[in-house]
């Protein structure tokens, strides 16, 4: 004889939920038990507030457990649920790739508005990860190719599976290689090189919160002993891959824009410049190769 399980409801299942996740210090308990429970059940966030008193079958509610247990040990929620939202595309995402973040966006509206009066725009999105920059830029101008690059098969195959499901395969290839490396002759001179390439110095990495440090692949990361590893390399390579009146913009770290304006400026780029991200910090700096287009 089987003992039948009873069916909890929606509303102590989800205060179950967020409960665990306050007692592991998580100061978005109760959003990411919103995410996970709707997620297991096919539901928006709001709609599992219509029939709290719905019951949850057992299954179900086991694996939203077994989620709340994995995101209590801080595996990012994007992990457990498989997406990220980025400039209101919604991008799948893996160990494999860094998380695209928020600041990321604020890099995309740069290189929109420096592309803004050029038309069938050549860009080079250099370590794309899970395609979030080649995607975002390629969905907001119909006219604009890009060339993305990353030297890990693994995040290409990730950026491969969103390029295919935003419809953008014609307009987005994607290469696997070191930096400019594998693009070769495969479009000509580049219009625009957008690059959110590792910046953090290797000293930092230990210290990162755990959902990034755990479970975010250091190689998107690390940045080398000054965290500039990575991008002195492009802006010592990407000025003759620029055509005349070409842009470089970088995403970076916190206190580089003053290096990397110096080394952009050694390197023959003009009116160059840095922007803040909404926190107040310098995280992008920008120049262009002298000429016309």
């Amino acid at each position: 004889m089987t003992t039948a399980v009873a069916a909890p409801a929606v509303r102590p299942l989800l205060a179950e939920a967020v409960a665990r996740l306050t007692a592991a210090a998580l100061p978005t308990a109760r959003q990411d038990a919103e995410w996970l429970m709707a997620a297991v059940l096919g539901l928006e966030r709001f709609a599992l507030y219509l029939d709290p008193a719905q019951s949850v079958a057992p299954p179900a509610a086991e694996r939203i457990r077994a989620l709340v247990e994995r995101r209590a040990g801080h595996e990012p929620l994007q992990h457990l649920l498989g997406f990220e939202d980025f400039r209101g595309l919604r991008l799948r995402v893996t160990p494999d790739v860094l998380i695209p973040r928020p600041e990321t966006e604020g890099l995309v509206e740069w290189a929109l508005e420096l592309a803004s009066g050029m038309s069938a725009v050549l860009t080079a999105d250099v370590g794309t990860g899970s395609g979030a920059i080649a995607c975002a830029l390629a969905s907001a101008r119909p006219d604009l190719r890009v060339l993305a690059t990353d030297a890990s098969p693994a995040a290409l195959a990730v950026a491969a599976e969103n390029v295919r499901g935003l419809g953008l395969e014609d307009r987005v290839r994607l290469l696997v290689g070191d930096l400019l490396a594998p693009l070769g002759t495969a479009g000509g001179p580049l219009d625009l090189i957008v690059a959110n390439l590792p910046y953090l110095a290797s000293g930092v990495i230990p210290t990162l919160p755990r959902e990034v440090r755990d479970f975010e692949p250091h190689a998107a990361l690390d940045g080398g002993a000054d965290g500039l590893q990575a991008l002195r390399r492009l802006v010592t390579t990407a000025p003759p891959a620029l055509r005349p009146g070409g842009w470089l913009v970088l995403e970076i770290g916190e206190d580089q824009a003053g290096a990397l304006a110096s080394l952009m400026a050694a390197e023959g780029l003009v009116d160059i410049a840095a922007r803040r991200d909404l926190r107040g910090a310098e995280r992008y700096v920008a120049g262009r190769r002298e000429g016309r287009r």
